[in-house]
């Protein structure tokens, strides 16, 4: 049987990409450790993806007068 990427199989493998970019580190080993399951439409589901925790930077206006 043949199957496919699910649309979120796919992000979660962006997400480990950028991840793995943002991190310098190797991907290799997230892209091992992701557990698969089958949907009801024959699509590959990641049930474990990625978090990219991210901090929000606040721009502050400054004047001078």
């Amino acid at each position: 049987m043949t199957y496919t990427l699910s649309n979120q199989a796919v992000g979660a493998i962006m997400l480990a990409l950028q991840k793995s970019l943002m991190e310098q580190s190797d991907i290799t080993g997230t892209l091992k450790g992701f557990e698969i399951q089958i949907d009801d439409s024959n699509e590959l589901v990641i049930m474990n993806p990625p978090v990219i925790e991210t901090i929000e930077k606040v721009d502050i206006e400054t004047s001078v007068q």
